[in-house]
């Protein structure tokens, strides 16, 4: 940590609600602690072109309830070779960065930890992702508020769903991840949800309609995880209108509008918390590690297991929505 002087801050991969917040606190921990900080904008293509400015408190005013994030994010193709990793250690040097810390998901992760064992360069990750899918932490910085966004669409849906008696499948965002859907469907009282993790084991749509969710009700709500595993909610609507004719069936993907919004008091929190821990795990030496939440606690978690280690889902959620959707 001795020779750590300036320190670099990206974000990276899809953009998350709460990423603003957690720039203003890596920046003001960072100057708090006497270090020199310079953003990179466009994540690791920005690094690898230059797009290099210092930050200073002034520059981070007013973003915490800012959706998307101020540093830009870009996928780079080019960082994923030797070539463009090389390039982008150049500039750090040139631009005198003793340290970097990254926001984003897996990918940006994963690339982090390229990089930092190819050059022996230390680096720290906060996790910033809707999709919740992250080893090692709780909660990844934006998860808390796409979760409310689809709560408020669901919402509005069931009231057209109610009017028309229609079976709705509505696809949300996930990945290979079923957080938001299983999730999103006990807070809106949603009557089933489809999610990768259980798609191999059952025929999730014959399990929905040999359980009889339409017995006690004119309207029906699915939410379905957008996966090629789970096939999304266009294949389980072209399924039923095959084999369930009598369903009148529509479909609503909620696509990027998960993304976006101002972050909620949670997610505001936690990267609050998560960046001033960023910056705290470098002081105190830390390197190649991401910082999660654990049961309410600052925890610093290596690269290798965050990005290995599959998040597990708890399935005793499953049986919660079949309880409650009766």
């Amino acid at each position: 940590m001795s020779g750590i002087r300036t320190i670099g801050i990206l974000t990276s991969g899809g953009d998350a609600p709460g990423m603003n917040a957690a720039i203003r606190a890596l920046t003001r921990t960072a100057i708090f602690n006497n270090f020199r900080v310079k953003a990179i904008f466009r994540g690791y293509k920005g690094l690898i072109t230059g797009e290099i400015s210092e930050f200073k408190t002034q520059n981070v005013s007013n973003i915490i309830q800012q959706g998307g994030t101020i540093l830009k994010t870009a996928r780079s193709e080019e960082f994923r070779t030797p070539e463009g990793r090389m390039l982008a250690y150049e500039t750090l040097i040139r631009e005198e960065i003793d340290a970097l810390i990254v926001v984003g998901g897996d990918g940006t992760l994963t690339g982090a930890r390229i990089f930092a064992s190819e050059f022996n360069y230390p680096i720290v990750g906060v996790p910033g992702t809707i999709d919740n899918d992250i080893y090692g932490t709780d909660s990844t910085i934006g998860y808390d508020t796409a979760l409310n966004t689809i709560i408020e669409a669901v919402d509005k849906i069931r009231d057209t769903a109610s009017s028309h008696d229609r079976l709705f499948f509505i696809e949300v965002m996930g990945r290979d991840a079923g957080f938001l859907a299983l999730n999103g469907a006990i807070a809106s009282g949603a009557e089933a949800a489809i999610i990768p993790e259980i798609a191999t084991e059952v025929d999730q749509l014959e399990e929905l309609i040999k359980n009889g969710f339409r017995k006690t009700k004119n309207s029906s709500i699915v939410l379905v995880a957008e996966s090629e595993i789970t096939g999304g909610a266009m294949h389980y609507a072209d399924r039923v209108k095959r084999e369930y004719p009598e369903y009148d069936v529509r479909v609503v993907i909620l696509g990027h509008v998960q993304r976006g919004g101002s972050p909620s008091a949670h997610d505001r929190i936690l990267a609050s918390r998560m960046g001033n821990a960023a910056i705290e795990a470098l002081i105190e030496g830390q390197r190649n590690i991401m910082v999660g939440i654990d049961n309410d606690k600052v925890v610093y978690v290596p690269f290798n297991q965050a990005i290995k280690n599959d998040k597990p889902l708890d399935k005793e959620l499953l049986k919660v929505l079949r309880t409650l959707s009766i």
